[in-house]
């Protein structure tokens, strides 16, 4: 991690968080305590900052200054916001394609899957503010730089972020193997929203249930799943296919 994506000590952060800087995560040891922690705790919860608790060993790895006990991730890019992006294409008179990420963890998985969607013109990758991926120097590299050129938007919840999208007349379709379609039975060539999984569990059973459509990957061999970025590289390229 890049010590410049970094902020390290309790009223540090605090003051980070009060101005809007656009904070990742913040890594707080475990059973720590104090008036100050506490005011940090009321911050992040006010923000609605993702933050966890890890051993001190994590945060003595992280940083070797003087972190008191907290250390932030700072996202190198700007997020967008979802609501004014979506007028924006619509309003330019585009036919959307946006890619949901529904908890992808993984930061270097991240970093392909925003490679690929900058590569096949996606407009804007929706994420969830809590259990997604940070933006840091992996995603960065793993990107290929992409990450600083495609709108990426952080939202509170992932189905309100398809109710807005359903709102303005965008499909959604949920990428799952609980679903007898394949990706070839979509129609890709209109307003759509693509929803990939995390990488274990895939999308949640509560997204499945009001998405527009799901599909799949034929699959044929012993092996029942594919890494999500390639999973989802997959359905990039066929909405491209079907776009041209």
């Amino acid at each position: 991690m890049e010590k410049e994506q970094q902020i390290f000590g309790i009223r540090a952060i605090i003051e980070a968080i009060q101005s809007g800087a656009s904070i990742d995560k913040v890594y707080i040891q475990k059973e720590a305590t104090g008036e100050l922690m506490k005011d940090l705790m009321k911050a992040m919860k006010r923000a609605n900052v993702n933050f966890s608790y890890v051993p001190v060993e994590k945060l003595n790895k992280l940083t070797p200054n003087n972190h008191q006990g907290a250390v932030a991730t700072i996202s190198p890019i700007s997020f967008f916001d979802l609501e004014t992006l979506i007028e924006t294409i619509l309003e330019n008179g585009k036919k959307p394609l946006f890619l949901i990420l529904d908890q992808i963890s993984d930061a270097r998985n991240f970093g392909a899957i925003i490679r690929t969607a900058e590569c096949t013109g996606v407009n804007g990758i929706i994420i969830q503010k809590s259990g997604a991926a940070p933006v840091n120097g992996d995603t960065v590299k793993t990107s290929a730089g992409a990450v600083f050129n495609i709108p990426i938007c952080k939202v509170e919840h992932i189905k309100d972020a398809i109710f807005l999208l359903q709102a303005h007349g965008i499909k959604t379709v949920a990428a799952t193997e609980k679903t007898e379609d394949t990706l070839y039975n979509i129609d890709f060539k209109e307003a759509v929203a693509i929803i990939m999984g995390s990488e274990d569990k895939g999308v949640n059973p509560s997204v499945l249930k009001i998405v527009d459509e799901k599909a799949k990957l034929p699959m044929f061999g012993s092996i029942g799943s594919l890494n999500v970025s390639v999973a989802c590289g997959a359905f990039l390229y066929e909405a491209v296919r079907q776009r041209s």
